[in-house]
């Protein structure tokens, strides 16, 4: 068995193979393990059920007897991603999943290290990292603006950014599932906020979008959010003649059903005349019109926030809307934060 200080430093060298089934996996999981289950989803309800009701020793000889049959298969799959012959493996806790599945492969001439506590481990210092203090500035802005576009400039210029749509699959606003995939669960977008929060120096100063608590249906770690909610902020100012293009050519492509399937879920706060007239122009396919309309509504929106929070912003810049890195440049070189 082994830290997870140890577990972390040697996963950069050694493939990581996550022992538990399907189901636990596919709800959270850490960045780049291999799901070789030793129970599957059903099988682990089984011999879950019998711990319950019949014992541990009963228990273990149903987990045996189901996994048998697929021994074969368990090593196959573990020589297929252990090159040198030697892996990484945690189940939950660190406890029987892991170890014997490090005896089954140990037989085949595959060496192995479990980590100590399992995913429960992993999952707990995750958890703290959000709790330290992280010098974030916020990009903060109208609808339409360009943020994400800046964020990426600015790691491009060198800059520490955390894009949270990216890791959410979200661009924010109720329209930011269209054209994108399917989201992570809240668990899994942690973890992998964990991950690219561990990658950064945290003396240095991390740029990032202006977001709500939520992202589409994933939620961030309160802790982090807490800290956004006290960081200082950076306003773009855009025209809105500029954000309607910019948001045309965004979701232009997409399906005309589908855009207004979900402006009938906003119909409430756009407001019934709006709404009306949204439809209208988009079922003509004026774009351009309909989200035009759409801003009224989402600007308002932001306005009432941003002015509730203009204690803490640093500065504002107006953008054309083009040369993102010319941008990027000027935010570097502004009076903010570095620790």
């Amino acid at each position: 068995m082994i830290s997870l200080h140890e577990f972390i430093s040697l996963r950069n060298t050694l493939p990581v193979v996550d022992v538990r089934s399907p189901s636990e996996f596919n709800e959270g999981h850490i960045r780049g393990a291999f799901n070789i289950p030793l129970l599957n989803n059903e099988e682990r309800i089984a011999v879950g059920t019998d711990y319950k009701q019949k014992g541990q020793a009963e228990a273990i000889k149903t987990g045996f007897r189901l996994v048998g049959p697929r021994l074969e298969e368990i090593i196959h799959e573990a020589e297929k991603v252990s090159l040198t012959k030697e892996l990484l493996v945690h189940c939950w806790r660190g406890g029987m999943r892991s170890n014997n599945f490090c005896q089954f492969i140990g037989m085949a001439g595959i060496k192995s290290q479990a980590l100590t506590g399992g995913y429960k481990t992993y999952r707990q210092f995750a958890l703290e990292t959000f709790k330290k203090p992280l010098p974030i500035v916020l990009i903060t802005g109208c609808t339409g603006s360009g943020k994400s576009e800046i964020l990426r400039s600015l790691q491009e210029l060198g800059e520490q950014i955390l894009d949270l749509e990216k890791l959410a699959n979200h661009k924010g606003s109720a329209f930011g599932g269209l054209l994108m995939p399917s989201q992570p669960t809240t668990e899994q977008f942690q973890n992998d906020l964990f991950e690219e929060i561990f990658k950064l120096d945290l003396s240095r100063r991390i740029w990032v979008e202006d977001e709500s608590i939520a992202i589409g249906k994933i939620f961030l770690p309160n802790d982090f959010w807490k800290t956004m909610s006290q960081s200082p902020i950076v306003k773009m100012d855009v025209s809105k003649e500029v954000r309607v293009q910019r948001l045309v050519d965004e979701y232009g492509p997409a399906d005309r059903d589908e855009f207004l399937l979900i402006m009938g879920k906003v119909v409430k706060k756009l407001g019934g005349q709006h709404f009306n007239n949204a439809k209208e122009k988009l079922l003509q396919g004026d774009m351009a019109s309909t989200i035009e309309i759409l801003l009224t509504y989402y600007d308002k929106a932001y306005l009432n926030s941003i002015e509730k929070r203009k204690s803490r912003i640093l500065n504002s810049l107006n953008w054309s809307g083009k040369d993102p890195d010319l941008f990027g440049k000027e935010l570097i070189n502004l009076n903010v934060p570095n620790s």
